[in-house]
C-alpha cells in the first residue's frame, strides 16, 4: 500500500510540475510568426532561439538589427522581398547592438552549441552607435525613432508613475546593462533629467547592489519576461517595445515619461565596407526609408518623422 501511494504521489507530483512548467512558460518567445514551411520544432524554455531569424544557409542578405526592433521582422522582410523578389533567403540577428559589434569584431559568436560566423551586409542601432564605428561603414541612413516608456504588470499593483518611483525601497526593477545595451546609458540620462545624479546613483548603485535592480544581458527579452513572471515589477524600456506586448495581449502596461524627463533615440542603418552581398545591402538600405518601411515601423509604435 506504502508503495502504491507513493507511485501516486509521485506522478502527482511529476503532474503538478510539469503544469507549472508550461504555465511558467507561457510567455516565452519567440514572439514573431515561425516560417511555414518544414518541420517546426520550437520547444519553450529550451530551443527557441528567437533572436535568430531566416535563412542561415548561403544567405543573400545578411541584416544585424539592434534588438529592439524583432517585432517588425516580420513585416519588414516580407516587404522587401516584394520589393525585391530576388532575394529569397535572408538571415538576420537582433541581438543588442554591443553584443553585435562584439560579433563583428571577433568574426563569429556562439549560442548554445549553434556557432554563426556569418558577418553582416548592414548593421543597425543608436546614432551614437554608429558613429563609434563609422569606419565600418560606406554608406549610413538614419530611418526611425523612439522614446523611452515604463512597463509595469497589469494593473501596475506598485503604482508607478513615473521614473522616481522606480527608486523606491521594495520595488524591483529590470534595468538595461549600460556595457552592452544602448538603452541602458540613455535610461541613465532620463534618470538625472527627473531625479538628479542622487536618483541614478540609488538606481545604478545601491539598488543594483542590493538586488532590487536587476541588470538584463539581453533587455527586449528579459525585461519583459521578467515583469510578466513577477521577477521584475517595473522597468524602463523603448516606447515600441511596451507597445507591442500589448499588441500582442500579454498582461503589461505602459507608463508614458514626460517629455521634459524623456530621451529621444534615431535608428541608423549602416552599409558595411566590406558587405559580403554589397548590392542586396545597396537595395535594404534603399528600402529602409521607404514609405512602406516607415510605415511598417509606425505600426510598431516607433515614429519615422
Amino acid at each position: 500500500m506504502k508503495a502504491v501511494f507513493s507511485t501516486a504521489a509521485m506522478a502527482f507530483i511529476c503532474l503538478f510540475a510539469t503544469k507549472s512548467q508550461a504555465q511558467d512558460q507561457k510567455f516565452d518567445p519567440p514572439w514573431n510568426k515561425p516560417f511555414n514551411d518544414g518541420l517546426h520544432f520550437t520547444v519553450k524554455g529550451i530551443d527557441n532561439v528567437p533572436d535568430i531569424y531566416g535563412d542561415i544557409t548561403d544567405p543573400q542578405l545578411v541584416v544585424f538589427f539592434a534588438g529592439n526592433q524583432f517585432m517588425v521582422i516580420d513585416d519588414l522582410f516580407a516587404e522587401f522581398k516584394k520589393a525585391y523578389p530576388q532575394y529569397t533567403r535572408i538571415f538576420a540577428e537582433t541581438l543588442p547592438p554591443g553584443i553585435l559589434a562584439k560579433q563583428i569584431q571577433s568574426g563569429s559568436i556562439t549560442i548554445g552549441n549553434m556557432r554563426i560566423a556569418h558577418q553582416p551586409d548592414v548593421y543597425t542601432a543608436g546614432k551614437s552607435k554608429i558613429t563609434e564605428f563609422a569606419d565600418w561603414f560606406s554608406l549610413t541612413k538614419p530611418y526611425a525613432k523612439n522614446k523611452l516608456a515604463i512597463m509595469v504588470q497589469q494593473g501596475n499593483p506598485q503604482h508607478i508613475k513615473g521614473l522616481t518611483d522606480l527608486g523606491k525601497a521594495g520595488v524591483k526593477v529590470a534595468m538595461p546593462n549600460p556595457k552592452w545595451e544602448g538603452i541602458g546609458k540613455r535610461i541613465e540620462e532620463a534618470y538625472v533629467k527627473a531625479g538628479g545624479e542622487k536618483l541614478k546613483n540609488t538606481i545604478m548603485r545601491d539598488k543594483v547592489k542590493d538586488g532590487s535592480v536587476f541588470l538584463t544581458q539581453i533587455h527586449h527579452r528579459q525585461t519583459p519576461l521578467r515583469i510578466l513572471y513577477g521577477a521584475s515589477q517595473a522597468g524602463p524600456v523603448w516606447y515600441s517595445e511596451a507597445f507591442y506586448q500589448q499588441m500582442i495581449g500579454h498582461p503589461v502596461e505602459l507608463i508614458a515619461i514626460p517629455d521634459s524627463e524623456n530621451i529621444e533615440a534615431t535608428y541608423v542603418a549602416g552599409l558595411m565596407k566590406n558587405a559580403p552581398h554589397p548590392q542586396a545591402a545597396k537595395d535594404f538600405m534603399e528600402f529602409m526609408t521607404s514609405t512602406k518601411a516607415k510605415e511598417i515601423y509606425r505600426k510598431f509604435g516607433f515614429t519615422t518623422d
